[in-house]
């Protein structure tokens, strides 16, 4: 089942319309006129093992809802279990613009495993359906069902290992709009569903106006606006457009979320930056909002042994694992949260080199330059 999940659809009988491109969303997939889907980076299947062997991670895969075909991946760190202390709960969505990507493919299986070890964590990766054979809002509901299963608690790893009281939602770009959406609905729906903190790296977060990172961008970003400008209503099959609050989230519902403290993790030369930036500025708790320069859409994960990769991990394993530091605002963010309103925040700039320090002043609202 997994396996079926995340292998490329397969090829259908080459004929007239089989390479008739009707949508060209590079560098995700193609689509063609005949219904074949063709995803342009297929992800490696990589096996659960519960042999934790030289990673120390325990994997084991669940199948919560064989009709939709709902499952996760349970990463289980055997030395923070070996403490006999419960361990943090993170429920991790990964990204990949809704339309790739796997909680079963070597990317995000290796990241998931790097978190449960680093920040001592039980890590439940959910596996959703993807766009645009499951359009909008078949992820959600996906991640909806994956989120009350752990939340409940009744798989036997989770009842022995997790702590309740402890739980984190986390994912990047995608992901990271999943776990806002979860938020969300835990808010809305009075769900008796406690979240102790959010994890959002580069949040996949667009509109219908342009933000100043949004324009004249001449860095050679990853993603140029006018690509982003046709994703969702590509990922909604045209059911709706860039002013859909599932993408454009209102300040009043991020204000309301239900949980205590927030990392936001942006990257300098990401479109989709001051969408971050933005989100962490209307949040009203407990807020850490990173900015890594001369770092793109996925820096973390495509390049994880780079500095900024590693100063990024650092600081999600503490964040998770419950160690809290003062943290540093430059100027210009930090007038923005002053206008907003927003109560503990700050910012921290990362350059990109194996010889920067991360700096840390005892001001929450200091400045840095680095």
């Amino acid at each position: 089942m997994a396996m079926q999940t995340i292998i490329s659809s397969a090829p259908a009988t080459r004929n007239a319309e089989s390479d008739i491109v009707v949508d060209d969303m590079r560098p995700f997939l193609r689509t063609y006129k005949c219904g074949r889907v063709e995803r342009l980076a297929p992800d490696t299947f990589v096996p659960a093992s519960e042999d934790p062997g030289a990673t120390g991670v325990a994997t084991r895969d669940v199948v919560i809802d064989p009709t939709a075909g709902v499952s996760v991946r349970l990463f289980l760190c055997v030395g923070a279990v070996a403490t006999g202390k419960r361990l943090p709960l993170v429920v991790y969505f990964h990204g990949g613009a809704f339309c790739t990507g796997s909680a079963f493919s070597e990317l995000f299986h290796r990241y998931a495993a790097s978190l449960s070890v680093r920040a001592g964590a039980l890590v439940v990766s959910v596996e959703y359906r993807l766009a645009p054979e499951h359009p909008i809002p078949a992820a959600y509901k996906d991640a909806w069902v994956a989120l009350r299963w752990a939340a409940s608690r009744s798989d036997p790893w989770l009842a022995l290992h997790a702590d309740p009281t402890r739980m984190f939602l986390a994912g990047e770009s995608a992901g990271a709009n999943i776990a806002h959406s979860m938020a969300a609905r835990v808010a809305a729906d009075g769900e008796d569903i406690r979240i102790d903190g959010m994890v959002l790296l580069q949040p996949f977060f667009w509109g219908t106006e342009r933000l100043p990172a949004e324009t004249d961008r001449h860095d050679g970003p990853v993603f140029s606006p006018e690509f982003v400008d046709t994703l969702w209503p590509f990922l909604t099959a045209g059911a709706a457009g860039n002013d859909d609050p599932r993408i454009s989230p209102t300040a009043e519902q991020i204000a309301s979320l239900p949980c205590r403290r927030v990392l936001v993790g942006v990257a300098a030369k990401d479109v989709v930056r001051d969408r971050g930036c933005r989100y962490a500025a209307w949040l009203r708790r407990e807020v850490t909002l990173l900015e890594f320069k001369g770092n793109d859409h996925g820096f973390h994960l495509y390049r994880p042994g780079c500095a900024s990769a590693v100063a990024l991990m650092d600081r999600v394993a503490e964040f998770i694992s419950g160690w809290a530091a003062s943290v540093i605002a430059d100027a210009e963010t930090e007038r923005l949260l002053a206008r907003k309103g927003t109560n503990k925040t700050g910012r921290t700039a990362f350059a990109d080199g194996p010889d920067n320090k991360v700096r840390d002043n005892p001001g929450l609202m200091g400045k840095s330059r680095l």
